[in-house]
């Protein structure tokens, strides 16, 4: 992979999606498509994450991530183009 292939967002998920595994659903789904990044929730009761990765993993991301675990109730997935932030794996962060 080329850094020109390499893309990063930053992503907030609204609607039902605390409390219903969707920092470990995500964490999940970014390893397996080998993205970078982290995942947390917000006290507004929504979750924030960043992905970076090449653009069709992002895209495939993107698509999951309207769906999330069986339990959510995904109402937005709102996505802006991030910078990279430059990490190696997935992880879950402290709320904030």
């Amino acid at each position: 992979m080329t850094i020109e292939e390499r893309r990063a967002v930053h992503l907030r998920i609204t609607g039902k999606v605390q409390g219903v595994w969707y920092r470990g659903w995500t964490v999940e789904q970014a390893r397996l498509r080998q993205l970078d990044g982290w995942v947390r929730n917000r006290t507004d009761g929504s979750v924030e994450a960043v992905l970076a990765g090449q653009g069709s993993d992002i895209d495939a991301m993107l698509d999951a991530c309207w769906q999330g675990p069986p339990s959510a109730k995904v109402i937005n997935v709102q996505v802006t183009e991030a910078d990279d932030p430059g990490l190696i794996g997935f992880d879950q962060r402290s709320d904030a």
